[in-house]
């Protein structure tokens, strides 16, 4: 009897801790949330093995759109034991199969961030509802331009316990305040990224000291961008860009953004 009980106590805290165990049973699910007028494609991933609500992830893709890899992402996040959506930043699941229009439907929502906040707000208003998901404890991840968004959703004050992004964009769409950022910011980045700069991460750093953020900068030797993304290497070979896979990097990012859950939720 006290060995069942010891074993129950023991699975129920894995789960509270964010790990997985043999029993998880991951549904992912195609869903549609509007922001307006325009549908929004998403995914919704979470072990339905787990009774109750649980934490819930934003998912924010890279500048290809809502794709396969932000899906994986999701799955992931629900094998260790929260429920996550992967968003559609560019709506109607539309995706780039071209760096030129990738960094045009990019750039579009940046310059315009008042449409990227709102299409952000629908996806966290959408995971909210959900029955598996505890609306009072939800964060946001983001890879490249995902990255950039959850950075300036933390800096225009949006309700999150916490952002972290990969291999993310720094810049600032409106620089953040004193007091302004309300979630938590982790930031894994490739030391050898070649599209961000010394002096754009400097900037970051002050802004985020300027502003009294919670925030922690970690940069992993030898990784350039995309440095997650199991299909860097094909993309940086057929497009010549700056990209590269790699997988200690990216395993101890993973391992990173684990503890940064665990401790805000």
């Amino acid at each position: 009897m006290y060995r069942i009980l010891i074993i129950a106590v023991f699975i129920s805290m894995m789960f509270a801790a964010g790990q997985s165990t043999a029993d998880t049973k991951v549904q992912g699910v195609e869903v549609d949330y509007r922001d307006g007028g325009v549908i929004m494609k998403g995914y919704f991933a979470f072990d339905e093995n787990i009774k109750g609500k649980r934490p819930g992830v934003l998912v924010v893709h890279e500048w290809w759109g809502h794709n396969e890899y932000a899906r994986k992402r999701a799955r992931m996040l629900a094998e260790i034991g929260y429920a996550a959506l992967s968003v559609d930043m560019y709506g109607d699941g539309k995706q780039a199969m071209h760096p030129d229009d990738a960094g045009k439907f990019s750039s579009e929502l940046m310059k315009n961030f008042d449409v990227a906040k709102a299409r952000f707000m629908a996806a966290m208003d959408f995971l909210k509802k959900q029955p598996a998901v505890d609306p009072a404890r939800i964060a946001a991840i983001g890879y490249c331009f995902g990255g950039g968004v959850v950075l300036n959703m933390a800096r225009q004050g949006a309700d999150l316990k916490g952002v972290a992004s990969f291999h993310g964009g720094l810049k600032a769409v409106q620089p953040a305040t004193a007091g302004k950022v309300r979630a938590k910011v982790l930031v894994l980045h490739g030391a050898d990224d070649k599209m961000i700069t010394p002096e754009q991460i400097e900037a970051f750093k002050q802004e985020m000291k300027a502003a009294g953020a919670d925030f922690k900068f970690i940069s992993y030797p030898g990784a350039m961008h995309s440095f997650t993304n199991p299909d860097a290497d094909a993309y940086g070979k057929k497009f010549n860009l700056p990209l590269a896979y790699n997988a200690d990097a990216d395993e101890k990012s993973w391992k990173e953004l684990k503890k940064f859950l665990k401790r805000i939720f």
